[in-house]
């Protein structure tokens, strides 16, 4: 099955493609309920991030009657649903009501059963939240996967502090999210992680340096606690007489290494340990060494809610092993995925929305030059001209997005809802002696089409100053749409040399098939990732879902 990315909602998802378990670690980021809305930046022009954002998702929650049927079926009918998770879901809504809250946990209740479902006995889960429904969520994961299976609550530090007092900020700032981490069973991997030594703790315990090399050390005590009690040999070692760690031919192997010290005549000889020989100091449960994507890091995509790489590759490095499975099944961008393709593991990814498909792929193909059906399978994406009818019909705001996605252009908005102006999609090129930043209109039509459509294309790309218009549809144009189109004229490149026809029609179907738009040459308005390479060693296995 991996690797493999998905299109749709996890929880069938979940159900239907991923088997028992088969799952080694889980890492999930669902939304927070933070009632916020979350914008995805694009390349400007020239470039460089775009203030001009579009929506990727809405983080509100409501109770509707969709809500109360999801309650209803998929957890209070649900004989998969363990009668422990029943009880603590009803519980819920009586103490907390029908509330946006509470939709937000019925959300997450079937989804967290089926995760442990596909976990391993051997695997491990880790939930990042924050203070906004994080309590709820420890004692729904106490619930699903057993107290005795908690093991740590992580806090980490995603941010400087605040300063906002002066604008009237009444409260602590909040700086911190929390990852909770549970195993499925007693018997759980564990690959044990080290961090640095502050400066002030080196500076403190490693005091000496040799001279020759450099190296710091600092003196460790030699004698045997308990003396002759615990077994310890006594016997001399430069003049001083004691209960010794070691036996007497394992110290003078040290002392002919230079690991024995003795600091003045008289003194107790001293076990000289380096500091480039320490693994560092076991993890703890705040981490405050891995800072939260800088606006100007290399790995930043513009994606909201994105996660720093070093997170993710400390969480997968610590609960998985080369060629382990991995699964996040909120991927949005696709950290998770790419931290463990990075680290030779295997992977699934899963997401709502197509705008993070197609980011999580362009993410792939520009940090370690994977494309899709090839190297890893992509499910639940049209692939033809009937799926594509299929998703047009089940969500025709998705399907312009998807569409749009062909050309990896900006989509005008994922989320809306409302008249778009004429204008479903942008992209961008540069022309002209001083390379100017010129626009593409693009329209996106699902249903029956006319020539009527191409008049309004001419009006929109007049409207928008915009320098070609670029037609997608399910449907074959007519012979007058053709003939409207070819009434526009053509744009004339002068950094190229030649011309394009100013309205240019594309089929879905010769999209899917390679026929795409006749188009100066662009970078795509998509972040490129960060160029990666996995490390030397075994590989992750590539493979078709079943």
């Amino acid at each position: 099955m991996p690797n493999a990315l998905f299109y749709g909602d996890n929880l069938p998802v979940l159900r239907e493609r991923v088997p028992d378990a088969s799952v080694d670690l889980v890492y999930l980021d669902p939304p927070f309920n933070s009632n916020a809305s979350y914008n995805v930046l694009f390349r400007e022009k020239t470039g460089e991030d775009s203030p001009a954002q579009i929506r990727a998702f809405t983080d509100t929650w409501e109770w509707t009657q969709e809500t109360e049927h999801t309650f209803e079926q998929d957890i209070i009918a649900n004989p998969n649903v363990p009668p422990a998770v029943k009880d603590m879901i009803t519980a819920f809504r009586q103490f907390i009501g029908r509330n946006a809250m509470m939709a937000y946990l019925t959300m997450m209740a079937p989804r967290l059963v089926e995760l442990r479902r596909a976990l391993k006995p051997t695997g491990s889960i880790y939930l990042h939240c924050d203070p906004t429904a994080g309590h709820y969520l420890k004692l729904l994961m106490d619930t699903v996967f057993g107290q005795q299976n908690f093991r740590t609550d992580i806090t980490w530090k995603r941010t400087s502090a605040h300063s906002d007092t002066r604008q009237g900020r009444r409260q602590h700032g909040r700086v911190h999210d929390t990852i909770l981490f549970y195993t499925k069973t007693s018997n759980w991997t564990w690959n044990p992680t080290y961090t640095q030594y502050d400066q002030e703790y080196v500076d403190q315990s490693y005091r000496y340096e040799e001279p020759d090399t450099g190296r710091r050390y600092r003196l460790d005590n030699l004698t045997g606690p308990g003396g002759a009690a615990k077994g310890n040999p006594s016997y001399e070692v430069m003049g001083v007489t004691r209960y010794w760690r070691y036996s007497k031919e394992r110290m003078q192997e040290l002392i002919d290494a230079g690991r024995i010290v003795q600091t003045r005549p008289g003194a107790v000889p001293a076990y000289k340990r380096y500091l480039d020989e320490m693994p560092g100091i076991p993890l703890q449960d705040i981490w405050t060494d891995i800072g939260a994507v800088a606006s100007q890091a290399k790995e930043r995509l513009g994606y909201p809610t994105q996660k720093p790489e070093a997170l993710l590759e400390r969480i997968i490095r610590a609960s998985s092993n080369e060629g382990d499975v991995v699964l996040d099944p909120f991927c949005g961008c696709g950290t998770a995925v790419a931290a463990a393709h990075k680290l030779g593991r295997q992977w699934l990814g899963i997401d709502i929305t197509h705008l993070a498909v197609a980011l999580m792929k362009n993410r792939l193909k520009t940090a370690f030059a994977l494309e899709a059906g090839r190297d890893y399978a992509v499910v639940g994406e049209p692939q033809d001209e009937g799926s594509a009818r299929a998703l047009w019909e089940q969500d025709p705001y998705q399907f312009q997005f998807w569409a749009v996605s062909l050309l990896q252009a900006q989509p005008q908005s994922e989320q809306k809802r409302g008249p778009d102006r004429g204008v479903d999609g942008m992209l961008y090129f540069l022309d002209g002696p001083r390379r100017t930043p010129q626009k593409a209109v693009i329209q996106v039509k699902g249903g029956r089409v006319s020539s009527p459509q191409i008049r309004d294309l001419k009006g929109v790309v007049e409207r928008e100053q915009a320098a070609l218009g670029l037609f997608i549809s399910l449907e074959p144009p007519t012979r007058d749409m053709r003939q409207e189109a070819v009434g526009a004229g053509f744009y004339h490149s002068d950094l190229w040399a030649r011309d394009f026809p100013k309205i240019q029609l594309r089929t879905i179907g010769e999209m899917l098939s390679g026929q795409n738009f006749d188009l100066p040459p662009r970078p795509a308005d998509y972040q490129p990732a960060q160029r990666a390479r996995p490390p030397q060693g075994r590989q992750p296995k590539l493979g078709q879902p079943d």
